[in-house]
């Protein structure tokens, strides 16, 4: 790529810089997190959370590094929140234990934020401010403005961050819906109107660059959804992410169309409903919705199940259901399931087991590849455009995405006439230093994964998870030795444990020949040296039973030797 310091001059070094530095997000889906700097102030757009990878073993979520913040504790004066999906606000108690941030946001995300904040016993020392979508705010030399966006949440905003140094444009996660469910349409007039003013750099979500067209609209999954319901007779079951509310409220809908009560079923959609109802973002009477000790009391075609677990989730209902392990909630013949949401990349093979298991019970299963019961809250390529082309901005940074995705925007944006070496390819831990006369990237800061593993934060590493992957792989085995230590005699063992390692048929012969080795080498050593070191012992045990198993079964479990004197 171009180097952007040819856009620079002697006179506009002296000029303060304004500093945007992405934490996440940027070359991965998740962890969202960004810091604009400008002096002695910086803000915080987003702090979310990744989901953990097949490989993370153990793992709960992985949450943002927040070592750059430490140095700069004294200028970060507020978390800005975009929308109240997790891998946006997800890391915000993990912030909020070291650092005392006001937090801005519009209605529906502080409420989830709030909620969150509660579970973490955080929310006595919390600083939450409401805004709405075209109020401007002012932190320091900053003047932020709240952009409303479509997107599969309610409440989504962009951001226009006026600045000393010119206007950027944050998009936050967006679509360019023309029939909302709700009314609430993207912004164009105000997206137009700083773009008309001028803006410096727009930092655009990468997410479905590609994506060919544009996305379908939500209503069109409601058409689908109400042809779905035409033509079922028993009991319907809509397993969709509790977030997306507008599809919730379609849902809800078109029970009320045909007759239908609702049952929710799992926490975060009850939660989510519960919280939505009393911001009045959910069109839903009490007297629509029963409980599992009413069910009994309605025939099946007057039934409708909204529940969590489309992904698949291990102690979701949705899967106990599948595995006929629900105390109250049995799926049968005439059931009809609709997994209104896409297959996460990594989930396929979970959700299709579950498929399956449905259909074993009787259930009739519709998910995205036979029908259209899921529409992106992601922009497509020709939504991409239209961004650019509102906003008509002098610089170009992709978000939001892996880095293909980056790197394909970068190109798109390229083609709609911004200056290949205006279009910056950023990543996590890029500083990009604007000035009144143009940009470069600086030197890059340290950004990371941090782990979270029950109430563990950060003690969990690569070393433990190597061992947690190596342990799945190959098991583990325990030998333990107790020798007396006057006489160095063996008092007792070499016992031998094994788990995961080898099947019963064989254990006894392999492990047998194992404590023989032991033997030998406890020998060895004892003719060497009197004086037996059990360091050196454990050391050596280790070593023999890994060539020997290496050797009879080309395998590797863990090996821990103990030895103890007495």
């Amino acid at each position: 790529m171009p180097d952007m310091n040819t856009h620079m001059n002697s006179e506009a070094l002296k000029t303060s810089p304004l500093k945007v530095v992405p934490l996440g997000g940027l070359g991965e889906i998740g962890l969202n997190m960004m810091v604009i700097e400008y002096e002695d102030t910086a803000v915080l757009i987003d702090a979310g959370l990744m989901f953990p990878e097949d490989d993370m073993l153990g793992i709960d979520i992985v949450i943002p590094d927040f070592t750059y913040l430490q140095d700069r504790r004294d200028r970060l004066k507020a978390l800005i929140v975009t929308h109240g999906h997790e891998d946006h606000i997800g890391a915000i108690p993990f912030l909020l234990r070291e650092f005392a941030l006001p937090i801005y946001a519009t209605a529906l995300t502080l409420a989830l934020i709030r909620e969150k904040l509660k579970e973490h016993a955080l929310l006595d020392r919390s600083e939450l401010i409401q805004v709405a979508a075209r109020e401007t705010i002012a932190i320091g030399p900053f003047q932020i403005e709240f952009l409303q966006v479509c997107h599969s949440i309610p409440d989504g905003v962009g951001l226009a961050l006026r600045t000393p140094v010119g206007t950027l444009i944050h998009s936050g996660d967006f679509k360019i819906d023309q029939t909302p469910v709700d009314g609430k349409g993207f912004d164009f007039a105000r997206f137009g109107a700083y773009g008309e003013e001028g803006v410096l750099a727009l930092f655009s979500d990468s997410t479905n660059v590609e994506r060919q067209g544009y996305t379908l609209s939500e209503k069109d999954v409601g058409n689908t959804l109400r042809e779905i319901f035409l033509g079922c007779t028993g009991r319907i079951f809509v397993a969709v992410f509790a977030s997306h509310l507008h599809r919730i409220q379609q849902v809800i809908r078109l029970a009320r169309e045909f007759n239908r009560k609702v049952l929710l079923n799992g926490r975060s959609m009850l939660v989510n409903v519960r919280i939505a109802r009393e911001l009045g973002y959910l069109d839903f009477n009490p007297q629509e919705e029963i409980n599992l000790h009413e069910l009994p009391r309605y025939p099946d075609s007057q039934v409708l199940l909204l529940t969590t677990g489309s992904q698949g989730e291990p102690q979701s209902a949705l899967n106990r259901m599948a595995f006929d392990d629900h105390k109250k909630l049995k799926v049968k013949p005439g059931d009809t399931i609709v997994l209104s949401s896409k297959f996460i990349p990594g989930n396929e093979r979970t959700i299709q087991n579950i498929i399956n298991h449905l259909y074993r019970l009787g259930a009739e299963v519709i998910y995205e590849q036979v029908r259209d019961i899921h529409v992106s809250g992601h922009a497509y390529i020709e939504e991409l455009k239209s961004m650019i082309n509102i906003v008509r901005p002098r610089f170009f940074v992709p978000i939001h995405g892996e880095f293909r995705q980056l790197a394909k925007h970068r190109q798109l944006a390229i083609t709609m006439g911004i200056p290949a070496d205006r279009c910056l390819l950023a990543e996590n831990g890029s500083i990009i230093a604007f000035r009144p006369n143009g940009v470069c990237l600086e030197d890059r800061v340290e950004t990371g994964r941090v782990f979270v593993d029950g109430k563990g934060v950060g003690d969990v590493g690569g070393l433990v998870l190597r061992d947690r992957r190596h342990l799945s792989e190959d098991g583990f085995v325990i030998v333990s030795l107790v020798i007396n230590k006057e006489t160095k005699e063996i008092l007792s063992g070499p016992d031998i444990l094994s788990k995961g390692f080898i099947r019963e048929r064989r254990k006894a012969e392999v492990l047998d020949a194992a404590k023989c080795i032991v033997f030998e080498v406890f020998d060895r050593l004892l003719e060497q040296d009197f004086e037996i070191d059990c360091t050196e012992l454990q050391s050596e045990i280790k070593r023999e039973l890994k060539r020997f198993f290496n050797q009879v079964l080309d395998r590797r479990p863990v090996i821990y030797p103990i030895v103890a004197e007495i």
